[in-house]
């Protein structure tokens, strides 16, 4: 884990979606975040240690994004083992995928952590740039090359993989951002704890702000591999979106944070 000195910034964009938006200064306490987002390795010692059943694993089905078609499916036995359907097998060093928001809050616990904030998810995806589009800075290919795990090409049609990958990658395969941490950009969504609320950064909190009281749905941040110049930008750093709880897919995952 890495530890993120606490500090005011200015959370949210004017350059994105509507819910995006206002701009609003944010002051968080000092934490710990993990360095790259949790491992099938890692997820495996914990399912071995408990016993845990994820909710894709109890349903039977979870959802999967199918390259060969270009098409969300209903994947019968698609699973953090199974990833992409019965047939598929997650490396090891990949970010788990396949856990609902129960299933990563369930990790965290047993870890001694918790699921980080959004506002300290940015605060840490930020790496101390103030304001700028990426976690890296303003240009989306610094020195002409993809930095971080996003779809090159037209999705769903096309995916060059000029950035070495046309799925999920081993975490750490591309730079850490200001604050030590990899892949905040890209590669899979990662959940936070907070309920999500399209006009929830209107009436923010400015200290340590926790999320809206209650909801249907949780926030996840930073985009994944699927992500694209053409449809889905959201590796930008300030992009936000939302999933239910009890879903799983295969391009969804997590981190965990820890109290100073």
């Amino acid at each position: 884990m890495m530890l993120i000195n606490g500090g005011k910034f200015l959370m949210g964009t004017e350059d994105g979606m509507s819910y995006e938006a206002p701009v609003h200064e944010v002051e968080v306490k000092s934490f710990w975040m993990d360095r790259h987002e949790v491992t099938v390795a890692e997820f495996a010692k914990f399912a071995s240690a408990t016993n845990y059943k994820t909710d894709a694993e109890k349903f039977g089905w979870s959802g999967a994004f199918n390259l060969k078609t270009g098409e969300w499916k209903r994947t019968k036995g698609a699973n953090w083992q199974h990833p992409d359907g019965p047939g598929s097998k997650a490396a090891s060093n990949e970010p788990v995928c396949q856990v609902s928001w129960n299933d990563a809050a369930a990790y965290a616990k047993w870890a001694g952590k918790r699921l980080p904030t959004e506002a300290e998810w940015e605060y840490g995806a930020r790496g101390g740039l103030e304001q700028k589009k990426y976690s890296w800075g303003d240009e989306l290919r610094p020195a002409g090359k993809p930095v971080a795990n996003w779809w090159q090409g037209n999705f769903p049609d096309r995916n060059t993989g000029e950035d070495g990958f046309v799925g999920r990658a081993p975490v750490e395969s591309f730079p850490a951002n200001g604050y030590g941490l990899y892949d905040v950009t890209g590669n899979v969504w990662e959940w936070c704890a907070d309920w999500y609320a399209d006009d929830y950064y209107l009436k923010s909190a400015r200290d340590d702000p926790r999320g809206p009281d209650d909801g249907k749905e949780r926030v996840i941040r930073g985009g994944s591999w699927m992500c694209a110049e053409n449809f889905c930008n959201n590796y930008r750093v300030a992009a936000r979106s939302q999933a239910t709880p009890d879903s799983g897919l295969n391009n969804l995952g997590f981190r965990c944070v820890r109290d100073e």
